[in-house]
């Protein structure tokens, strides 16, 4: 009989690559939220992956990038603690003809430690395929990977390749994670996280950036789940904006959020949210570790 297999693997890149629908798409479920705007990620997001001969757990990490807050130095500090002591890596980049500063950045991060590194170059759907020789060229003139993926996570494309040479790197160890759970967030993180995407997807430029979710309350009364949340901005003219005309955004906001958690929490949900302001809370320390951010992880 096979020996049973398990390990850690990072998630690392810039933000907006692509490393939470990677995540999603390689535990089978969506445990980390999405969204075309950069830094959706805030923290490490734990994904489990299990098999009938192997387990994965996977750290999607908040996207490497230079801070302009204290809430973005947590972020990067989170993403720069990930790459330690793992099994593997996977260092997401786009299919671009060129290795940019962040990417330089976090290769001389990686040239720190002995860990393998797999290349993943997403989005491939966006390009030719001849044009990606070139780019595959440029990286592995820089740093010796273990392998060199192309893939589209959005399409599902080369992902089985991915998970054959992850399952390479994995040595023999026990099932660290019972093998129905799918990740380490409690489920008023989840909750928290999904009203956050639905802000992220709905509004523009720099409101969705500082928002905070604090959820107040979280009551299962068997058939339903009445939820309480609080939603802060940093200024009064983004609390209009949230709200809306005639309450029309915070409505859309809410009904998005309650489809997304009865799915997840297989009951019907009351949802009711609060808008707040907290001006400037991303450079605030006690704020910001209110909010669910270990400043000193």
């Amino acid at each position: 009989m096979a020996e049973f297999k398990s390990g850690f693997v990072s998630l690392i890149g810039r933000p907006n690559v692509g490393k939470s629908t990677l995540l999603n798409r390689m535990v089978g479920e969506k445990i980390a939220i999405i969204s075309n705007k950069p830094q959706t990620t805030r923290n490490n997001v734990l994904g489990i992956m299990t098999e009938d001969d192997i387990q994965i757990v996977f750290t999607d990490t908040p996207g490497i990038h230079a801070p302009a807050t204290k809430l973005g130095e947590f972020m990067v500090k989170s993403a720069q603690t990930a790459m330690r002591d793992v099994d593997a890596v996977l260092f997401l980049v786009e299919p671009i003809d060129n290795v940019g500063r962040t990417e330089e950045k976090i290769i001389e991060d990686l040239k720190k430690s002995d860990c393998p590194v797999i290349l993943v170059i997403n989005k491939i759907d966006k390009i030719k395929r001849e044009e990606l020789f070139s780019i595959i060229t440029k990286y592995t003139e820089k740093f010796d990977f273990h392998a060199v993926v192309p893939i589209s996570a959005q399409k599902k494309d080369g992902i089985d390749l991915l998970r054959k040479e992850l399952y390479e790197l994995i040595p023999e160890g026990p099932m660290f994670y019972p093998e129905d759970m799918v990740t380490d967030q409690p489920e008023r993180q989840l909750v928290a996280e999904t009203i956050r995407e639905k802000i992220l997807r709905n509004l523009d430029k720099e409101v969705p950036h500082g928002i905070a979710i604090e959820i107040m309350k979280m009551k299962d009364k068997g058939k339903t789940v009445e939820i309480i949340a609080n939603i802060y901005c940093e200024k009064m003219s983004h609390k209009g904006i949230l709200i809306g005309k005639n309450g029309e955004m915070m409505k859309k906001i809410g009904q998005l959020a309650r489809e997304d958690m009865e799915k997840m929490l297989d009951k019907k949900v009351y949802l009711e949210l609060w808008v707040k302001v907290k001006e400037d809370w991303r450079n605030r320390d006690s704020l910001i570790r209110n909010f669910g951010y270990d400043m000193n992880e």
